[in-house]
């Protein structure tokens, strides 16, 4: 038995039905509602050969069915080999920003809200990692005779300081002169890039003990530096039928609590535009009943950060991947003016 044309429409008819409603759907609600030109008797057929390939679940004998992940999967596959992502959600979305320059953690967090705000379900959003970052900009500050504040700017608006010894007899304009030199040589670069063109510049030969306690402060920089992440609207999901089990509840907010096995499956996208994981396909127990899909936003041609929602498996995945590419876009081009 296979899935032909026929059975795909009905299987797709079930989705979006329940998708709305939460209801298990039965053979006379699809053809009342749906305009296939199908007897009852001919879908009630159609459904008993779904439940047998496995898309559809019936819940109770009595009961009408409902789609299983393996449906959900189909569905979206579908979707995203024909590229039917609905346009419109563009201006929507840029509505919620504005042209003021943010530092990126203040960037992510109003995006993870204006995301869950206009889904409807939790939003993630996390930022590129530490190590990934290039230099801007690099300033010495003077605050005494033998110290500087060092302030490093990284693209995204990321800014980094710390207060290192400079050594005696660097006045004010030296200090401005090796910025400047510094920030020529070094922009581009990440922080790890940037410790080894210190240790081999030669221009830096006569103030070593200075590049030698700006290249520590990177390295304490890049290491501290790790992938961040937002939230929001975490207790979304209580807003759906499938969590009234407040023990269910409980093992999903717990996931969203500790961040740590959201944030290593957010790092799996790869720079991928979208991904969706669907129900057990999370490797997450407590997700098992939810599905998360994920898109990319970039910071010039090697950084990326990623951003998406977690809902139940029953979710507007057209809807969800117009909202996540209009925002991808949004933060890949607010983000991206920190580099010019």
């Amino acid at each position: 038995m296979m899935m032909d044309a026929r059975k795909f429409r009905i299987l797709q008819a079930i989705i979006d039905d329940y998708i709305l409603t939460a209801i298990p759907v039965g053979s006379r609600t699809i053809s009342k509602k749906y305009e296939m030109g199908l007897s009852s008797a001919t879908i009630r057929n159609e459904m008993s050969d779904l439940e047998e390939l496995g898309y559809l679940d019936q819940p109770h004998v009595s009961a009408g069915r409902i789609p299983s992940a393996k449906a959900y999967r189909l569905y979206v596959d579908q979707l995203l080999e024909r590229g039917i992502i609905p346009t419109g959600a563009s201006e929507n979305v840029h509505q919620y920003f504005d042209d003021r320059t943010r530092q990126m953690e203040d960037v992510i967090n109003h995006a993870a809200k204006v995301l869950s705000g206009l889904t409807h379900y939790t939003a993630l959003v996390l930022s590129p990692k530490g190590q990934e970052l290039r230099i801007r900009n690099l300033q010495l500050v003077p605050v005494s005779s033998t110290h500087a504040l060092v302030v490093i700017v990284t693209d995204g608006g990321i800014m980094r300081d710390s207060v290192v010894e400079v050594g005696p007899g660097l006045d004010a304009d030296t200090l401005y002169a090796i910025s400047r030199m510094l920030t020529e040589r070094l922009s581009g670069m990440t922080l790890t890039e940037a410790q080894q063109a210190l240790a081999q510049s030669g221009q830096m030969q006569q103030h070593r003990q200075l590049a030698g306690n700006i290249a520590r402060f990177m390295e304490q920089a890049g290491s501290s530096t790790k992938a961040k992440l937002a939230l929001g609207g975490p207790s979304n999901i209580l807003n759906f039928p499938e969590y009234n089990d407040v023990e269910k509840a409980k093992g999903f907010l717990s996931v969203l609590e500790t961040k740590d096995k959201l944030v290593d499956l957010l790092e799996k996208q790869g720079g991928m535009a979208f991904t969706v994981r669907i129900g057990p396909e999370t490797g997450i127990p407590e997700l098992s009943d939810c599905s998360l899909v994920t898109a990319t936003y970039r910071l010039g041609d090697n950084n990326h950060g990623t951003i998406g929602v977690i809902g139940p498996t029953r979710m507007h995945y057209g809807q969800v991947l117009s909202i996540l590419n209009a925002m991808g876009q949004q933060l890949s081009t607010l983000l991206g003016q920190y580099k010019e």
